[in-house]
């Protein structure tokens, strides 16, 4: 996988940073005023820090941003940059402006002068995120990624408050990495290979094939991979790192590895994107690999259903009636609603065998998300105000776009099927609401439960604050933040 920049804290040594290669960065607050670090560069560069700290630009500039100076005199760095942030950041703004040096810095070295800087954790985890490329299928010559070095007056205290953000990090990146590849690498199979491999961490993965799935009465998943050559799975991953016998929160994923549509097949302008359809499994898989990682003290499972959504003279048709694991049938009305056909067998099972604390599932579900709220949010359905509220605050802190929409009987009425108990689509109306009503039948009595509608926020076409354009990994920090704050002990 993509392993995010290495980073070392170490204790400032000014009589080398005349000598450093690379890219040297001082952080000056709004005032202008020079720490020792920032004092040295300033001699070494005959009073040009010091100048630009006092001009109309940096003025101008905000908080977070960088401004450089290109081969600086009396250092042998190839760049001086300049981040205005205040010594006492807020998390978001220390995140911010380590997002920037990561953009500025390329393949190269860098020291970053921190000095007494708080929150220096914060911004190491600004650097990791935004320092992402995915280029495992270039052949082109790539440069290799240089060591970023923070100088600051407590590295050890900034190593081990960092170490769990990083850790986090690196399971974003495991998402972005998953949801970057293309379909004919990514099969199902690679898929559940690549969690199967994440048994050395510490968690127990096991992977359900196709026979199995049929004896558990998944007809609603199978039926959307029947089409293709490629076996549908589902794999479960369990991290149990608190109480023995506490209930664990359970995380379900849609898995879609590639949709065509099935026999109601998209048009061909833009479906190479729906590479990105298992975006919600690939969030399961990467905050599930970050709580292993940090070693959460929570009991946690991630659930993914992986199928590939193909048309053959084997597909589901529309028109076909499916039965659910929970026994409830299905009317097809539309093959390209298929991802509720997949989260509804798995979440029922999630909750049959783990009786779960409550349930949060992911999917690139719906276009019509993307309508309602841009790339900018993620939608939120719930039947529990507590858990929603924790999830919108843990969204919030980690600067995840998050909105919750409603749900109501009027909705549900736009599902019944005069043939079947529930259709797969209520039409283009509500369309992101219908399919959290449908989501909603495969729920429990009482189960506290979320769905995240994903698809405008998993991979975008622009850059983020955190992430170059591309995946984003969303998700896998605020989850991540939810654990930590409500679930672990």
């Amino acid at each position: 996988m993509t392993a995010p920049i290495s980073i070392r804290f170490v204790e400032t040594d000014l009589d080398t940073i005349a000598t450093q290669k690379g890219r040297v960065a001082v952080i000056v607050d709004g005032e202008g005023k020079l720490d020792p670090g920032a004092r040295r560069v300033n001699r070494l560069t005959k009073g040009a820090l010091a100048r630009f700290a006092g001009s109309d630009r940096f003025a101008k500039m905000k908080d977070g941003q960088i401004a450089t100076i290109a081969f600086p005199v009396g250092m042998e760095a190839e760049a001086l940059d300049i981040l205005r942030l205040p010594r006492n950041p807020q998390p978001d703004l220390a995140r911010k402006g380590g997002a920037a040096l990561a953009k500025a810095k390329a393949s190269k070295a860098q020291l970053i002068l921190a000095g007494n800087l708080r929150r220096v954790d914060d911004l190491a985890l600004g650097l990791a995120l935004r320092g992402y490329a995915f280029t495992d299928h270039k052949t082109d010559n790539q440069d290799p990624m240089e060591a970023t070095v923070i100088a600051c007056s407590k590295p050890d205290e900034a190593s081990a408050a960092a170490a769990p953000l990083l850790s986090v990090a690196e399971g974003v990146f495991f998402t972005r990495d998953l949801v970057s590849e293309p379909a004919n690498v990514l099969t199902t199979t690679e898929f559940a290979d690549r969690l199967q491999a994440m048994a050395d961490l510490g968690l127990k993965v096991e992977i359900l094939e196709e026979d199995a799935l049929e004896k558990l009465g998944m007809g609603s998943l199978l039926s959307v991979g029947q089409g293709s050559v490629s076996p549908s799975k589902v794999v479960v991953m369990q991290w149990q790192g608190g109480e023995k016998d506490a209930a664990p929160l359970a995380l379900v994923g849609k898995g879609v590895v590639f949709d065509t549509g099935g026999i109601s097949l998209k048009p061909a302008a833009g479906m190479e994107d729906m590479t990105m359809d298992m975006g919600g499994a690939g969030v399961v898989a990467g905050v599930m690999r970050a709580l292993a990682l940090r070693k959460a003290k929570a009991n946690v499972v991630g659930l993914v259903g992986l199928v590939e959504n193909m048309p053959s003279g084997n597909a589901t048709r529309p028109g076909d009636v499916v039965k659910s694991m929970k026994g409830d049938t299905i009317e097809v009305i539309n093959t390209d609603a298929e991802g509720r056909l997949v989260l509804a067998d798995v979440l029922w099972y999630a909750q049959d065998r783990f009786n779960p604390a409550g349930v949060i599932d992911l999917a690139t579900l719906t276009g019509a998300i993307i309508v309602g709220l841009g790339h900018e949010n993620a939608g939120v359905f719930s039947n529990d105000d507590a858990l929603c509220r924790d999830f919108l605050k843990a969204a919030e802190a980690e600067g995840e776009g998050a909105w919750r929409m409603p749900l109501g009987q009027a909705y549900d009425d736009m599902i019944k099927s005069q043939i079947a108990d529930i259709k797969n689509t209520g039409g283009r109306p509500a369309g992101s609401i219908t399919a959290a009503q449908f989501l909603q039948r495969f729920i429990k009595a009482d189960m506290p439960w979320i769905h995240l509608d994903i698809a405008g926020v998993a991979s975008v076409k622009a850059e983020t604050k955190y992430a170059p354009k591309g995946a984003t990994g969303w998700g896998v920090m605020a989850l991540n933040r939810l654990v930590a704050d409500k679930f672990e002990g």
